[in-house]
């Protein structure tokens, strides 16, 4: 006998008193519950999980973080993360078209972040197999092993998420983003 699979949001009523308190917070600093977080909740641990993956300590910048959150949504055609993390790299002062650009992972701004996005687009096009000409670029650009491991727990918490979302395909709680 399989289980069915729910495919919907769950309310506050419908998720274990550890998640209602995590919903408590998230409604207290955010105004609201984002639709992805709360399908973790459907399970009793994972939303906590994930939380604790997603706010661990890195050796990459918020915005280091965020070239790799949305060049990772972008390739897995999330279309609940890319806008999300559109709205919360606007937030940590990306414009428009620099969004786009990393989006693309061509980015003409800052030739740092363009190594990163590069590598993380291959790294994640490829399963973990990026080129040896995106490794000596990630290195070139003064990332580090340090950087090299955050940034594979960056992908893979990304590709949880993204997964979740193109399996699930819960409402889209965000405002929507240009198509590229």
């Amino acid at each position: 006998m399989s289980e069915k699979i729910l495919f919907k949001v769950p309310t506050r009523e419908e998720v274990s008193p550890a998640n209602q308190e995590v919903f408590d917070h998230m409604l207290k600093a955010f105004g609201k519950v984002p639709n992805l977080y709360a399908s973790f909740a459907w399970n009793d641990t994972a939303l906590t999980d994930y939380l604790a993956l997603q706010n661990r300590k890195s050796t990459l910048t918020a915005k280091e973080r965020e070239v790799i959150n949305l060049v990772v949504s972008q390739v897995n055609d999330c279309k609940y993360c890319v806008p999300a993390h559109t709205m919360l790299a606007g937030m940590l002062g990306y414009n428009e078209q620099q969004i786009l650009e990393i989006r693309r992972a061509d980015i003409s701004f800052d030739s740092k972040l363009d190594a990163l996005a590069k590598f993380t687009k291959e790294t994640t096009i490829n399963r973990g197999r990026p080129s040896d000409k995106a490794l000596e670029l990630f290195y070139d650009a003064g990332y580090n092993t340090a950087n090299l491991v955050d940034a594979m727990i960056i992908i893979g918490d990304k590709i949880i998420s993204n997964y979740l979302h193109n399996i699930t395909q819960i409402p889209v709680d965000w405002p929507a983003v240009p198509k590229i």
